[in-house]
């Protein structure tokens, strides 16, 4: 009958101001990780946004690339090179840098991503570009992202209403005729596609010789790994041959093992677990240090050491559930805010969900081992 009595929930009731401090310190640890993973997650899916638009089976890009703002470029003969291998459908070069945008109503600046790209090649898997491309044929033309960031003024809605919407960028005079969605990143605030022949009209010191983005399409049977791999071989080592999902996964190791923003946010997520594990240790240590007589008793009675540590490791989970359901309801909040502020792609997804559930959970399990060492060693003929 007495293990049946909820002794962790009845010492927990019994100070409910330290039981509100524990829950709040875990809560606001669970915050502190929620939104370090979420920063994490935008960080590399926003990267990647631009590239998984690419309709491709294979990539070439200079090795010397760093990341999609400072690509280098390669010569565009290897591309035609590379339509020579057997197992290669069709290729078509993208040409993408930064430019500088000036909005004729502010008279504003800001960096933005041109991308340029034969209108003849169906190069892109966004919808909108693809059934108008045609339109890019027109001097000076260029397609809009409505995604991007709004100091760029408002685009998307001046020409949904039907009004001209002109710019300039690089110092040249360009025409919105078309909206898309790719989304900002930590790189970029926003994109044009516009033609090959418009990309050069805008950088006027580029060379047509030079793309920046090989997009290589596989005949339909073909393995594109198989052709990457033989393409490896048969071009020249100027160039870097990658399937589509090796590029993504090349784009996040760049910002993950180069740059120092995914190594803050996970140092972030250690520093929230590390600032919970000592508030729910705290609030443990005082509670077994406050009935140290009553388990004393209870091991006088006749209970065993592994009874007593189950009451505060129960203890430990109710504190990790009574603080995960607050922390869970700020940070979706959060999220949101987050998302409309800075047009990343912040999801709270229920694998992240589960997973801060489950290290909220062992952190203050392991406060509680850290805690009950106390217990274990209360020894009931010295306490009475």
């Amino acid at each position: 009958m007495a293990r049946r009595i909820p002794l962790a929930w009845l010492q927990l009731r019994r100070q409910p101001f330290r039981t509100l401090v524990g829950v709040a310190g875990v809560a606001f640890a669970v915050t502190l990780v929620f939104m370090q993973l979420g920063f994490s997650k935008a960080l590399f899916e926003s990267a990647v946004r631009f590239h998984r638009q690419l309709r491709t089976d294979v990539v070439l890009v200079n090795p010397l690339s760093e990341m999609l703002p400072r690509m280098a470029p390669f010569a565009r003969r290897r591309l035609y090179q590379a339509l020579g291998y057997p197992g290669v459908a069709s290729v078509a070069p993208v040409y993408a840098d930064m430019a500088n945008w000036k909005n004729l109503t502010t008279r504003t600046t800001r960096g933005i991503l041109v991308a340029g790209l034969d209108p003849a090649d169906d190069s892109f898997t966004l919808p909108a570009v693809r059934e108008s491309r045609d339109r890019l044929r027109y001097p000076d033309v260029v397609f809009f992202d409505e995604g991007a960031r709004p100091e760029f003024g408002p685009v998307a809605a001046t020409w949904r209403e039907g009004r001209p919407v002109a710019a300039e960028v690089e110092n040249r005079r360009v025409r919105i005729d078309g909206l898309y969605a790719i989304g900002t990143s930590f790189g970029i605030d926003g994109t044009l596609i516009t033609s090959d022949l418009n990309f050069l009209r805008i950088f006027r010191t580029r060379d047509r010789g030079l793309i920046d983005i090989g997009l290589i399409r596989v005949k339909p049977g073909h393995d594109p790994v198989a052709v990457r791999d033989g393409l490896r071989k048969f071009l020249p080592d100027d160039v870097e041959v990658l399937t589509k999902a090796d590029l993504v996964a090349r784009e996040m190791r760049y910002w993950a093992a180069t740059t120092p923003i995914g190594f803050v946010f996970n140092f972030g997520v250690v520093i929230g677990v590390v600032v919970g594990a000592i508030i729910v240790y705290q609030i443990l240590f005082a509670d077994i240090s406050e009935h140290l007589p009553e388990y004393a008793t209870l091991k006088a009675m006749g209970f065993t050491n592994g009874y007593v540590v189950s009451v505060v490791v129960q203890q430990a989970c109710l504190l990790a559930a009574l603080g995960y359901v607050p922390g869970l309801l700020v940070s979706l909040g959060l999220y949101h805010v987050t998302a409309s502020a800075t047009r990343l792609p912040m999801d709270l997804s229920l694998g992240t969900g589960v997973f801060v559930l489950v290290l909220t959970i062992a952190m203050c399990v392991a406060s509680a081992g850290i805690a009950m060492r106390k217990v274990r060693s209360a020894d009931p003929a010295e306490i009475f």
